[in-house]
C-alpha cells in the first residue's frame, strides 16, 4: 500500500499531473471517473494568492468527489510561498504540492518552478518553511536538474525528505529538455535505490500507453506514475493502465458514443464552472484528442473550435455521432 502521510492510495497509484490550463475541475472530474487515484490542481502562483488575484483564487476550487486532491503552488520567494501554503491549506486539500518542475521561461527564469534547481540550498530551505507552515502532507514535483550537468536528483530527493516532504514526483527530463527528447527514467531507479529514502517516488514523463506503463513499472521500481499529456482528451488511460497492470489485458478503446458522452460531460462542467464564453473557449484544446484518429475529421474539429455557443457545440457533436455511426476505433 502506497501512502502519503496517512493517505492510502493503493498498491500502484496513478496520479493526474498538474497541467496549466488543463488540470481544472472539469478535466479532473472526467479523469477521476476514469481511474485517477490522486489529482493535483493547476499550479497556482504564490504571489497571486497573496494578492487575492481572481484567477489564482479560482484555482483553489476543489470538490469532495475529487478526493484525494492536492493543491500545487509555485513561486521564488520563501516568505511568499509560506504564506501561500497557509492560504491553500484553508481551501481544504488533502495534500499541498510544491512545483519545482515547470520549465517555461516566464516561471523558471524567475527562479520559480524548475528554476530553483539552480539553487538546491534555497529549494531545501523553502520546502522546510512550507512544511512548517501547514498541517497536511507536503509533496514535491520536480525535474532531474536544470541541465544534464546539474543533475543531483538523488541528493535532492533525500534532502527534501529530510525536511519533511512525504512524496516526490519526478519528471525524468531536465529543464533544458523542456518536453523534447526521451525521458530518462534510469535516474528514478537511482533515487529508489538510495537506502536512506523511504518516501514514495512517482515517475512522470512519456507514459502514453498501458504497455509502456507496465514496462517502466518493472524496470524502474517506482511506487506509482503521474500521467500528464497522454490524458488530455483521453481520460480512459488511467483505467486502461490499471487493467493492463492487473492481468495483462487491454481494455477496448472507447467507442464513439462514449467519447461523445465524456466530451459532453467535460463541456457541461466547463460551462457550469467558468460560464459559457470561457467554458467553451477553454474546452477547445481537448477536442482533437477526444476524436484522435478519426478520418476526415478536420471539418468537424474546425467547427468545434470556432463555435461560440453551447448549443452549437452540442449540435456539432450530434453531427459527428451521425456521420461516424459505423466507425470503430482500434
Amino acid at each position: 500500500m502506497v501512502k502519503i502521510g496517512k493517505l492510502e492510495l493503493g498498491e500502484f497509484p496513478l496520479l493526474l499531473a498538474p497541467m496549466e490550463d488543463v488540470s481544472d475541475p472539469p478535466f479532473r472530474a472526467v479523469c477521476k471517473q476514469n481511474g485517477a487515484d490522486l489529482m493535483y490542481t493547476e499550479f497556482i502562483s504564490s504571489e497571486g494568492l497573496i494578492r487575492d488575484a481572481a484567477k489564482s483564487v479560482q484555482k483553489l476550487d476543489i470538490f469532495d468527489y475529487e478526493r484525494p486532491i492536492g493543491i500545487q503552488i509555485f513561486g521564488n520567494e520563501i516568505e511568499s510561498m509560506r504564506e501561500a501554503a497557509a492560504i491553500a491549506e484553508e481551501a481544504g486539500p488533502d495534500i499541498l504540492d510544491i512545483n519545482y518542475g515547470c520549465p517555461v521561461h516566464k516561471v523558471a527564469c524567475k527562479g520559480a518552478g524548475a528554476g530553483i534547481l539552480l539553487d538546491i540550498d534555497k529549494m531545501v530551505s523553502m520546502t522546510a518553511e512550507i512544511v512548517k507552515a501547514v498541517n497536511i502532507p507536503v509533496t514535491v514535483k520536480t525535474r532531474l536538474g536544470w541541465n544534464h550537468e546539474t543533475i543531483r536528483i538523488v541528493e535532492v530527493a533525500e534532502r527534501l525528505q529530510d525536511v519533511g516532504i512525504q512524496a516526490i514526483s519526478i519528471h525524468a527530463r531536465t529543464r533544458q529538455q523542456m518536453y523534447k527528447g526521451e525521458a530518462d527514467w534510469s535516474y528514478l531507479n537511482l533515487v529508489k535505490e538510495n537506502p536512506r529514502l523511504h518516501i514514495p517516488v512517482f515517475g512522470n514523463g512519456d507514459i502514453d500507453s498501458p504497455e509502456k506503463a507496465a514496462e517502466y513499472k518493472a524496470k524502474y521500481n517506482v511506487d506509482g506514475m503521474m500521467i500528464g499529456r497522454a490524458s488530455i482528451g483521453y481520460p480512459w488511460i488511467f483505467n486502461e493502465i490499471k487493467q493492463y497492470l492487473q492481468n495483462g489485458e487491454k481494455l477496448p478503446a472507447p467507442d464513439l458514443d462514449e467519447r461523445i458522452a465524456v466530451a459532453k460531460k467535460h463541456l457541461d462542467f466547463s460551462v457550469e464552472w467558468k460560464g459559457e464564453k470561457l467554458g467553451i473557449l477553454e474546452m477547445r484544446r481537448h477536442y482533437t484528442n477526444y476524436f484522435r484518429g478519426m478520418p476526415n475529421f478536420k471539418q468537424y474539429r474546425t467547427e468545434m473550435v470556432t463555435a461560440e455557443s453551447y448549443e452549437h457545440v452540442c449540435e456539432i457533436l450530434q453531427q459527428v455521432a451521425h456521420a461516424y455511426a459505423d466507425y470503430e476505433f482500434s
